[in-house]
């Protein structure tokens, strides 16, 4: 079953839409349209009657919703209409906290758990929060912004390799089409992430031919034919556009 993401001229390169209940990795530099595909992706889906979830582990949600709404998404009927669902999964420790707290603590109280890390969201806290969303609002698509942000338990290459198939292996149980907004700074270099997902998507802010261009790229998509060429990607008030190829 595939399901249209929404944005134009997308679709027509995966055959119609994405695979359905499978876990997608979109990455690219800041500027790119991450965060636009993901809203999009999400209010396409509220529009066929579908609840979409984006989870947000950087961003303040009122900002995201606020710079959203810029475009003619109907982001705040969708969001009244309980078909648009933003969740703050970042760290929840404001500054200052820890500064006070030092007033009271001698070096030799045991602090335990209670410090600035131990808020940073892990892969397994987060997949609890999300999983507790799709089971009470029956969440179809999801977005994941950042995977970039999420703290690993561990300094251990390897083990945060594990650690990280776990997370994606787990989110595919969810029944939720998902994806997963990633930073990108070297296309060259290929994360965990990206090979675990059934797709990866890149997305592309440079300077060619003495312009700054976004385009889009198909790296990887299982299931679909598709091709890896470039293609530009522009903004209108109706959200993202993909356009022809890069020539």
């Amino acid at each position: 079953m595939r399901i249209p993401t929404g944005i134009e001229g997308f679709d027509e390169l995966v055959q119609g839409g994405l695979l359905s209940e499978r876990v997608y990795v979109l990455s690219g530099p800041p500027g790119s349209g991450k965060t636009t595909f993901g809203v999009q992706f999400l209010a396409g889906g509220a529009v066929r009657g579908e609840v979409g979830l984006y989870a947000t582990l950087l961003e303040c949600p009122q900002n995201i919703i606020n710079d959203m709404s810029n475009y003619s998404l109907n982001i705040p009927a969708h969001i009244n209409g309980q078909k648009l669902l933003f969740a703050d999964l970042g760290p929840r420790m404001e500054y200052g906290y820890m500064d006070e707290l030092n007033e009271f603590i001698t070096p030799d109280y045991n602090v335990g758990r209670t410090s600035i890390e131990s808020e940073a969201p892990s892969p397994s806290m987060v997949f609890k929060e999300i999983a507790a969303y799709v089971s009470e609002y029956d969440v179809k698509r999801l977005v994941i912004d950042s995977v970039s942000a999420i703290r690993f338990t561990t300094n251990d290459f390897s083990l945060q390799e594990k650690e990280m198939s776990r997370f994606i292996r787990n989110l595919k149980k969810l029944g939720c089409t998902t994806v997963l907004l990633s930073e990108m700074t070297d296309p060259t270099a290929y994360s965990t992430e990206q090979f675990a997902a059934h797709g990866v998507i890149f997305m592309h802010n440079f300077l060619y031919d003495k312009t700054m261009t976004r385009a889009i790229q198909l790296i990887k998509m299982r299931g679909t034919r598709h091709d890896c060429n470039m293609r530009t990607v522009s903004f209108s008030e109706n959200g993202l556009k993909v356009e022809g190829y890069l020539e």
